[in-house]
């Protein structure tokens, strides 16, 4: 890797840094939208990326669906390891060979390296000592992988499809109070398919999305909101389940690329 790196964005930087490594980059005190490129550049093939933030920032970037369940692919694979570091100055990405802080600086992102050995050495050895000393920040979301491929087991291609088109459109998935969540997504492509409530909802509970109980909240608002509507679905034993539809005509109308925007404008409201 040359001793400096000019790129225009901070997974250019990321990207270059990872290609260098060896063995193991350690990601320290990283921003926000850095931990969001790292996620997204990560790839077979990369060495182990030990990430060093703050509890606060890295509880604030995985409230995010669509990075933590990413993040959480990395972890099983081993690509991928979080702990609490409270003790950042700037974002340094950390190897055996070099060590380069990171500098945003208007349309450009530069990382800014030295080849002195004995920074270098010393660098390195703080780092490898701080991860040992820091404690694990455990990722509570599944991982996307798992989340895709029981959705499509459980219930079927279409409403797989219509998930992942869902996730694409979006740049967050945070909810917020007014924004479409990783529960309200399921509920509103589990309506759009026709699903049961209570099929989608232990599919949730099983692969660790939320509670069977949180799915019958959310859903109960939606409704509220004339984003959802059910009808009874007679069973042979015990009360009927209760089968989602879409509640709107705008949502009905709208393609997978729409059905979010239209969701949050109703959500919004």
């Amino acid at each position: 890797m040359q001793s400096n790196l000019v790129e225009r964005t901070i997974a250019g930087v990321l990207r270059e840094t990872l290609s260098a490594a060896t063995d193991e980059l350690y990601v320290v005190d990283p921003t926000p939208e850095t931990i969001e490129a790292l996620v997204d550049v990560l790839g077979e093939g990369a060495p182990t990326v030990r990430l060093l933030a703050s509890e606060q920032t890295l509880k604030s970037v995985m409230d995010d669906f669509i990075v933590a369940s990413s993040a959480a692919d990395h972890a099983e694979a081993g690509r991928l390891e979080l702990r609490t570091y409270e003790a950042g100055a700037n974002t340094l990405l950390v190897t055996e060979e070099s060590v380069v802080s990171v500098v945003h600086a208007g349309d450009r992102v530069a990382g800014l390296g030295t080849d002195d050995e004995a920074f270098i050495e010393s660098a390195y050895e703080r780092f490898t000592d701080a991860w040992a000393d820091a404690d694990e920040f455990g990722l509570r979301t599944p991982a996307i992988s798992r989340v895709r491929s029981t959705l499509e087991t459980q219930l079927g291609d279409a409403t797989a499809d219509d998930f992942d088109a869902v996730l694409t459109s979006l740049e967050t998935a945070r909810g917020n109070g007014d924004g479409l969540d990783e529960v309200t997504i399921s509920l509103l492509v589990a309506a759009r398919n026709e699903d049961l409530l209570y099929d989608i909802s232990k599919w949730g509970e099983d692969v660790g999305i939320a509670s069977k109980a949180t799915f019958s909240r959310t859903k109960t608002r939606m409704e509220e909101m004339g984003l959802l509507d059910t009808e009874k679905v007679p069973i042979d034993i015990g009360r009927p389940r209760l089968r989602l539809k879409l509640g709107d005509d705008r949502l009905k109308d709208a393609d997978n690329g729409q059905l979010a925007s239209v969701a949050q404008s109703m959500l919004a409201a």
